[in-house]
């Protein structure tokens, strides 16, 4: 009960609360005026005591643009994940490099999370927070009036249809609705730009449907999104771009119509397949 208390606290009382003051064929023409995240000749290599300097990305380059659904797909180890903490600020370049919402990740990464939201399947959500305490607790950490906040928060819970268990205990959430309310977190500072990392990973195909459908009402009111997903055929059904990284680099990049058209296959999953065992067979011979 006492941390309850302390929780609540911080729901209530500002002051005590510190507030934050390149591939094989060129991307379709994209739908704002202006690029909202731009990855130019991006490189990032880890020292490892055991092979010396490894490259997780190696000159990778693409532009995303406000109302787009950008897909980033790779097996695990292609350096999906490393590209997505680039983006979230969490990891700098080795050399090339990032601008998301107009700054430079270089000078600016402070103001990069300022205009970010970040979901991924290893979000949590707190146990002894309801759905709505825990996002007021985030609006507050970032600096919004209770006035705005209020708007917002009723805005968010109407468009990712979360009103029936706002007053929900974390403890007592299912898994998707943990993962909507991790959304509704990420974007209660309204950031232009949303980055998902396996967002419907462990969910059943209710709740997956849910939060598909909520993305897709997000793109409608022009965010930005990133979307990084195994499952192709969410990609056929929400993405607008698409590009397949493997070993670090970036294979290809463009539209699902183009993939298909392309390389002569039905689906996704083929062409992904396809690729990766191509790209394989030319580093091996």
């Amino acid at each position: 009960m006492r941390s309850r208390g302390r929780i609540e606290r911080l729901l209530t009382d500002k002051s005590e609360l510190e507030i934050p003051t390149a591939s094989e064929f060129v991307l379709s023409p994209h739908f704002g005026s202006d690029h909202m995240i731009r990855v130019h000749h991006l490189t990032k290599q880890f020292q490892d005591s055991m092979h010396g300097s490894v490259t997780a990305l190696e000159d990778v380059s693409f532009e995303v643009y406000p109302g787009q659904i950008f897909g980033l797909l790779g097996a695990n180890g292609a350096g999906k994940t490393t590209c997505l903490r680039i983006l979230s600020t969490i990891l700098r370049p080795s050399t090339g490099t990032v601008q998301v919402a107009g700054f430079n990740l270089s000078t600016q990464a402070a103001s990069i999370r300022s205009h970010i939201g970040v979901v991924s399947d290893n979000t949590r959500v707190y146990d002894g927070m309801t759905g709505a305490e825990y996002v007021r607790y985030f609006g507050r950490l970032y600096g919004i009036d209770a006035a705005t906040l209020r708007s917002r928060m009723a805005s968010l819970f109407d468009t990712l249809q979360m009103n029936e268990f706002r007053d929900v205990l974390g403890s007592k959430m299912s898994t998707g609705t943990r993962r909507k309310v991790s959304i509704a977190r990420a974007l209660v500072h309204d950031p232009p730009v949303l980055i998902l990392d396996e967002p419907t990973s462990g969910l059943d195909v209710m709740a997956a449907r849910a939060v598909l459908d909520s993305i897709a009402a997000l793109k409608q009111q022009g965010k930005c999104i990133i979307y990084s997903t195994h499952n192709m055929r969410e990609v056929e059904k929400l993405c607008d771009q698409v590009a397949i990284i493997h070993q670090g680099k970036l294979l290809a990049t463009g539209t699902v119509q183009e993939f298909l058209a392309r390389y002569g296959q039905p689906d996704m999953e083929e062409v992904f397949f396809g690729l990766l065992s191509r790209d394989q067979y030319n580093s091996a011979a």
